[in-house]
């Protein structure tokens, strides 16, 4: 029996900003079985059963306020929550895993409280800077909550919580090569100006973008622009120096070699741009839920990491002077590179690794 693997179920589900830490931390327990679970039709259907086991529920978010008319839809949100409940419960149960580690969002609830019934150690990772609903709802149920901004504890219940950063991927910590599609290799010495709206692109801040390209490239930048799939205007604007692409696979390699990047400030991107040490300019995605990336771009603002402004402020006059700004006085991206590397905890996905490790240990001499 002591030699049968200890296994660990992961719920992460959604979005890079849950999914990538979810797969930092697995990457850091060689020693653990890893299971996924996820639901269907969104990212880690295409990222995790490559590594990992991949287990299916069904699970809803609550939005907006209740109300007559949304007391249906609400009360069919709930017998699924618990429907869910009871399959991860089995899930568990059947399968002999020794703890759960989860990133939140919606998949978390059910796994936190089934976990929770079975007396399993439950480790929830909140990133962003003012935590999410399911976090502010499940936190009292977990051992341990791990923030990756210290702002979060004040919305948490106290003693439960401690900080650790946010995990990035390995080839975010070490030197890579960067290699785009292009024909004429770009120079070494040149400005490279990276622009990612997240993993669903950015349109209105795309639009800002090419408005303002040509007099970027005409200061001797160069543009990798990242519009997301469903941008209308791609092609609209074209120079040898700008290249744009929906995706880009080698987002380390980017990061690493860009002199500032143009972003939204999902804790996942605000993470890997600290961690490579990559000043940034801060456009908030403004429909974010509780408006958490303005709170987690107030701190690398706060500490003269990056720039903040507001997308419905920006115009292409004054977002244009701002790079032109800081590609024509390298003093200050130097600056703005070292308040961003001291922004980062290179090895969160080790500390979590070990809260887990020491939590199952724990509870298994329990």
């Amino acid at each position: 029996m002591n030699n049968l693997p200890k296994k660990l179920l992961i719920a992460a589900s959604g979005t890079g900003g849950h999914l990538f830490p979810a797969i930092a931390v697995a990457e850091q327990l060689p020693e653990y079985q890893i299971e996924w679970l996820g639901v269907p039709d969104r990212l880690e259907q295409e990222l995790v059963p490559r590594q990992y086991p991949l287990h299916q529920i069904s699970v809803g978010g609550f939005q907006g306020k209740l109300s007559l008319k949304s007391s249906v839809q609400y009360f069919r949100i709930f017998a699924g929550l618990i429907t869910a409940i009871f399959q991860v419960r089995k899930l568990l149960h059947q399968g002999n895993f020794v703890g759960l580690f989860t990133t939140g969002g919606y998949i978390a609830a059910p796994a936190i409280l089934a976990a929770k019934s079975l007396g399993m150690p439950v480790v929830l990772h909140e990133s962003n800077a003012i935590p999410g609903k399911v976090t502010r709802w499940c936190s009292r149920f977990c051992d341990t909550v791990a923030l990756g901004f210290g702002a979060a504890a004040k919305y948490l219940p106290v003693g439960k919580t401690t900080i650790v950063g946010t995990p990035v991927r390995a080839t975010f910590r070490s030197p890579q090569p960067l290699t785009l599609p292009i024909s004429t290799p770009m120079p070494g010495d040149v400005t490279l100006i990276v622009v990612v709206g997240g993993s669903q692109g950015a349109i209105a801040v795309n639009k800002l973008i090419r408005q303002c390209a040509p007099a970027w490239v005409a200061a001797g930048a160069w543009l990798v622009h990242l519009t997301g799939d469903t941008d209308s205007d791609t092609g609209s604007f074209s120079h040898p120096h700008y290249l744009q692409l929906p995706f880009f696979d080698d987002m380390a390699a980017l990061f690493q070699r860009a002199d500032l990047a143009i972003s939204r400030a999902g804790s996942g991107s605000l993470t890997e741009l600290a961690v490579t040490g990559t000043p940034a300019i801060l456009i908030p995605y403004p429909y974010a839920a509780e408006d958490h990336q303005s709170f987690n771009a107030k701190i690398f603002a706060e500490n003269g990491a990056a720039l903040l402004f507001r997308q419905a402020d920006l115009t292409p006059t004054f977002l244009e002077a701002q790079v032109l700004d800081l590609i024509q006085n390298p003093d200050k991206l130097q600056v703005m590179k070292k308040a961003m590397q001291a922004l980062a905890i290179d090895d969160s996905a080790e500390r979590l690794a070990v809260i887990l490790e020491q939590l199952i240990a724990n509870n298994h001499q329990g």
